[in-house]
């Protein structure tokens, strides 16, 4: 594949370790961001320090706050923003009315409500009258390790197969192995359900509890992460895959993860509030959490564990008290829902 003109919309750290992955490989990668402090940083400095400590940017990747000017004859769109962005992001592609011939996302949320994917949510502010071509990225990636160069593996989805295989071949390299899917929803929600599942192990290190917990907040995480997806269309062994079980081990058990870091704070007895200001980045679990119960309502569905974090974040439920639910629920077999 030749050098390609990529636009990537966000200057994060996932965004920023994306973009870095792509300039290695030899595309021209212009960033966009709303601030022009962070762009003239990024493009004076070669360093996003907010997001990722000690690395530096490679030439081939510009920023820029224009929105145009980042989507002037490119070749793709990447998507690096928070779930509560891709609305606005997805109107202001629509309107710029420019030709992309392939969009990828590399966000892992649902829309609390409407309780929609990315991808839904992009659909239905119109962005396939754009482009068919429409991929999500997704799986154990802490932007820390891709931006080092560090062995990474992730899936890429699409309805269609030929996009989901532009955009392998546009990201993959020697440190950064891409496999392809074509189990979209699976993909889509096993990268959001993870986010749940790290704001309770981080609950549980937060009061002191081991590894015990932590295994089984994963194990029983996984089969209600798989009970839900499944039942929304999803194939289960998504959820074994990179995009399920990868995405879900990498964020439990890292001080990179910050829904990890926000649990922690919320078992240490610090209230949502303050966390979340101190976190300087969004966690992407405390809105998810509340979409996946609403989700988990609409479906019938029981998902003991999101409740008991959804009782920490919003009912003003103890995580001791939380734990204490979970570990009192009534004898099953371990099949059982």
């Amino acid at each position: 594949m030749g050098s390609k003109k990529i636009a990537m919309l966000g200057a994060g750290s996932w965004g920023t370790a994306l973009a870095m992955v792509l300039a290695d490989n030899g595309h021209d990668v212009t960033m966009w961001t709303r601030r022009a402090a962070k762009a003239r940083e990024m493009n004076e400095r070669k360093s996003n320090e907010q997001y990722l400590k000690d690395i530096t940017l490679p030439d081939r990747i510009h920023v820029t706050t224009d929105f145009n000017e980042a989507l002037a004859d490119c070749d793709a769109v990447i998507i690096s923003v928070p779930t509560s962005g891709i609305r606005e992001t997805t109107r202001q592609l629509i309107r710029a009315e420019v030709s992309i011939p392939l969009v990828v996302h590399a966000t892992k949320g649902i829309e609390p409500d409407t309780l929609l994917r990315v991808s839904e949510m992009m659909a239905e502010e119109g962005l396939y009258a754009l482009t068919a071509n429409v991929v999500v990225l997704s799986g154990p990636s802490h932007a820390e390790e891709v931006a080092k160069r560090q062995p990474t593996t992730v899936t890429v989805s699409s309805e269609r197969s030929e996009a989901a295989d532009s955009a392998q071949n546009l990201f993959m390299n020697p440190n950064f192995r891409v496999y392809t899917s074509r189990d979209m929803v699976g993909v889509e929600l096993g990268g959001a359900l993870k986010n749940v599942m790290a704001l309770g192990v981080g609950l549980a290190a937060g009061l002191g509890y081991g590894d015990n917990a932590r295994a089984a907040i994963m194990t029983r995480g996984i089969a209600e992460m798989t009970r839900l997806g499944t039942k929304v269309g999803a194939d289960p062994l998504t959820f074994a895959g990179l995009s399920g079980l990868g995405d879900l081990i990498v964020t439990c058990t890292s001080q990179h993860s910050r829904n990890w870091r926000a649990g922690y704070q919320l078992g240490e007895g610090a209230p949502l509030d303050q966390v979340l200001d101190q976190m300087g980045m969004v966690v992407e679990g405390v809105k998810t959490t509340r979409a996946v119960s609403q989700l988990a309502e609409r479906e019938g569905i029981e998902v003991p564990i999101t409740t008991a974090i959804y009782d920490v974040l919003f009912n003003d439920q103890s995580p001791v008290q939380a734990g204490k639910q979970l570990m009192d629920r009534v004898p099953k077999h371990e099949t059982e829902h």
